[in-house]
């Protein structure tokens, strides 16, 4: 790392905002977020892939501009996926969004509940209205791509034991009737979106610094990593580990620390951050 922002610049606007790449189908929360997000760049247009991972490749390989993916949710925690694609490849993080997500239950018109026998949703969906299915053990849940795509599927199979767990604007591209408007157990349920670009840029008034890394195989390793944030007064926002695919029982760690690399206590830290660690790579300042 080198330089007083180690090579990221300042923007006022994201630049070249004109293909914005989400994952699922029209519907899909991704979709929501990418519109919300992107609503004054009159460029902007929307595509589609199938994975996270697709996502943020065709940033990496540039046939997308930016894309948008769920890293967290409130209730449901880390999204592992996403960590994984943003591991693979060199794209930077520019941006995050909060998206609060109200889970309706979606089914064929004159559909009633007591009819349903499997809910279709994505992962993330289903753990989020865990006890939906705690308090109707007779029906099935069952997982798929995406929530948008369980709606799709709940409409082609036309069938009125089936049901989809999305968001009532799934339910409206898809012709489905909106049987619980609310099913996930906690109002508060918000999912943190990031904005995926190539370049290593951050806009004025970033305040979080996000950096993925790994630590020597040593006794207090991490510890001392913590240390050197602490030491400098930053705040450790979210604190994340996923494994290393190429080494049995070794970790890599996503850290989300408070401040900009435009302030020297924050430069100080990640200089001795990078002393103390393996493979550190500033992912974003946003």
């Amino acid at each position: 790392m080198s330089g007083e922002t180690f090579g990221h610049r300042r923007e006022k606007r994201l630049p070249h905002a004109a293909r914005i790449v989400y994952q699922g189908l029209e519907g899909a929360y991704s979709n929501l977020a990418a519109v919300q997000i992107f609503r004054d760049y009159e460029e902007a247009s929307f595509s589609h892939v199938k994975s996270f991972d697709a996502a943020v490749r065709a940033v990496d390989e540039g046939t997308g501009d930016y894309a948008v993916i769920p890293i967290e949710n409130s209730t449901a925690g880390s999204v592992a996926d996403s960590y994984d694609a943003l591991a693979k490849r060199e794209v930077s993080v520019v941006g995050e969004y909060l998206l609060p997500v109200k889970h309706a239950l979606l089914a064929a018109a004159g559909t009633e509940l007591s009819e349903i026998r499997t809910v279709y949703s994505h992962p993330q969906g289903l753990k989020q209205c865990a006890q939906f299915f705690e308090e109707h053990p007779e029906i099935e849940a069952v997982a798929v791509s995406n929530t948008a795509v369980a709606a799709q599927l709940v409409q082609a199979m036309g069938k009125r034991d089936t049901a989809a767990i999305a968001s009532a604007y799934a339910g409206q591209i898809y012709g489905l009737k909106v049987l619980i408007p609310a099913l996930n157990y906690r109002a508060e349920n918000t999912t943190r979106f990031l904005v995926i670009g190539k370049e290593k840029l951050y806009l004025e008034g970033a305040k979080t610094v996000s950096l993925m890394m790994e630590t020597k195989h040593e006794a207090g390793a991490l510890y001392h990593v913590l240390g050197a944030l602490y030491g400098e007064g930053i705040n450790l926002l979210r604190l994340a580990a996923r494994p290393v695919p190429e080494i049995s029982w070794a970790y890599r760690f996503f850290l989300d620390c408070a401040g900009s690399l435009e302030d020297v206590a924050v430069q100080r830290a990640l200089r001795e951050v990078e002393r103390l660690s393996t493979n550190l790579r500033i992912l974003g300042c946003f």
